[in-house]
């Protein structure tokens, strides 16, 4: 009999050690759910990649409920805007039992976690993967830098997250413009994206990156990087051409005005849902899309966030020309490189004169633009619209 007792405790004392081995099945030596719980928060540790911001989100919520029930905090300041965001998954979650919230933080961590590694595996194995991941990661670059024939393409290289603009983003893409200005090799630059996206825009977890100075510290960098960024653009002397290979979104669309050249795939699309989260144009758009495509036009896609086909862009001038998806990328290399081809001086004098009458002007638009986008981001209405976005992912 004592040493019935003696292995039941043993089982007991391993069996969160069997759990963390593999997905939700291996659960099941748990007897009761908020056994099965317990097990479920050490088995997200074992996550060998952090999961996305909505997801954390997701999980905080959950935990929550699982654990104390319907949100009893009042809501934080705006200001505030990880906690109001941390609040607001919670409180979506309304009077949902406590027992249903630990089931579905349970699912959530297999899924995480769990389908992705198999009880069976071998520790070496999965040693070997893990090496190999890291290897993978330190070979990629989110921005890639190609020269060829006078051409040098700037690779937007976050296609698992639609080459969402993080701030390592936005200086890899000043750095390599700068690069292309300094070059003798380099005649033409040219934009483009990888995977099935041009660009998504801002990463909108940017805005959870809050300093311990606060908000507006957030606010004030973010403001003088964006102005920064698109300054480059201004003052780019040399063709700079952009092969939008799929949707576009936000900076990615506005900067193309600032563009010589736009060339697009039949699959891409042109979105600037700035209302929508609260925000306001960016990258001169205010000035350069009324000329572009006249005002009427220019409300709609920058007021009421009007989404544009590749047809549309081209018809209102916003693209030069669209080329099938399938073989895109070397049509729009070709053309580049044919303009690389031509005498550099003659190029570096024309953009100048073309450019020179609007330069200050664009500027002034820039400057204006940023401090209205510093005072947007620090906002009620930004902040609700960024934490109702994370919701709904």
């Amino acid at each position: 009999e004592n040493r019935k007792k003696k292995m039941f405790r043993l089982l007991r004392a391993v069996r969160p050690a069997l759990m963390l081995r593999g997905p939700l099945a291996g659960l099941r030596f748990a007897s009761s759910l908020p056994e099965q719980f317990d097990a479920a928060q050490a088995h997200l540790m074992t996550a060998e990649k952090a999961p996305d911001n909505a997801t954390k989100l997701k999980i905080y919520a959950l935990f929550k409920q699982s654990t104390v029930g319907q949100c009893n905090k009042p809501a934080p300041g705006m200001m505030n805007f990880v906690e109001k965001a941390k609040w607001t998954a919670w409180t979506a979650l309304g009077t949902m039992s406590k027992e249903n919230a630990m089931k579905e933080y349970i699912a959530l961590v297999n899924e995480i976690v769990g389908s992705k590694q198999s009880a069976a595996a071998p520790a070496a194995s999965q040693e070997q993967q893990r090496s190999s991941d890291a290897t993978a990661a330190a070979s990629s670059d989110i921005v890639l830098r190609t020269v060829q024939d006078g051409v040098l393409t700037i690779t937007l290289n976050r296609p698992s997250k639609f080459n969402a603009f993080t701030v390592e983003s936005y200086e890899k893409v000043i750095a390599a413009l700068n690069e292309a200005q300094d070059r003798a090799d380099v005649n033409v630059a040219l934009l483009t994206g990888a995977g099935r996206y041009y660009s998504s825009g801002n990463d909108l977890s940017n805005f959870t990156n809050i300093p311990p100075e606060g908000p507006e510290k957030m606010a004030d960098d973010a403001c003088k990087l964006l102005e920064r960024f698109v300054g480059t653009f201004i003052d780019f002397s040399k063709p700079l051409v952009a092969a939008v290979n799929g949707p576009a979104i936000g900076i990615t669309v506005t900067t193309l005005g600032l563009c010589d050249i736009v060339y697009c795939s039949d699959s891409a699309t042109f979105h600037t849902p700035f209302a929508s989260l609260g925000q306001s144009p960016e990258g001169c758009a205010s000035v350069l899309f009324p000329r572009i495509m006249g005002p009427s036009l220019a409300s709609e896609v920058l007021y009421a966030g009007r989404k544009l086909s590749s047809a549309e862009a081209k018809s209102c001038g916003l693209v030069s020309d669209v080329f099938p998806e399938h073989d895109f990328a070397a049509t729009a290399l070709g053309r580049a490189k044919a303009l690389a081809a031509l005498p550099p001086q003659s190029l570096k004098y024309s953009k100048r004169l073309v450019r020179d009458p609007v330069r200050d002007l664009l500027h002034e638009a820039n400057t204006k633009e940023c401090v209205r986008l510093r005072e947007r981001w620090l906002s009620d209405e930004c902040m609700n619209a960024i934490a109702k976005f994370f919701q709904r992912k």
